[in-house]
Parts: structure tokens; C-alpha cells; sequence
């Protein structure tokens, strides 16, 4: 997440308030602190930044992987 708040040059802040996410909320996301992930949230994310591919926003992982 800290290169898409890069790339589309808006800080946490300001994407906490175009999304009505809580501002902790999005740091643990950006810092990958969060084991559970609401999905709305990455749909919040996506509508308010205009992103079509989620892909965008995060990467699936397979846990068997970890």
C-alpha cells in the first residue's frame, strides 16, 4: 500500500477521509499489520483512488507459501 499512496500521491490522512476508513486502520493495512482484511475496505480503497484491478491495491498470497 505505501506505493499506492505514493503513486497516487495522497497520504494516509487524506485517503482516511475520502474513504471513511479509521487512519489506524489504513496504517496496518500500509504496514501489512493486519491478519484479517475487510473487504469493503479495499473496495473503499478502489472506488476512491479509481482503481478497475484490485491487483492494484494488494497481492494474494498462499499461505502454504509462507
Amino acid at each position: 500500500m505505501p506505493v499506492l499512496i505514493k503513486k497516487h500521491g495522497i497520504p494516509l490522512r487524506e485517503l482516511s477521509r475520502l474513504t471513511d476508513i479509521r487512519h489506524a486502520a489504513l496504517s496496518e493495512l500500509s504496514n501489512a499489520k493486519r491478519q484479517n482484511i475487510n473487504f469493503q475496505h479495499i473496495e473503499q480503497i478502489a472506488e476512491s483512488l479509481d482503481i478497475t484491478d484490485i491487483r492494484e491495491i494488494m497481492d494474494l498470497v498462499n499461505r502454504d507459501d509462507e
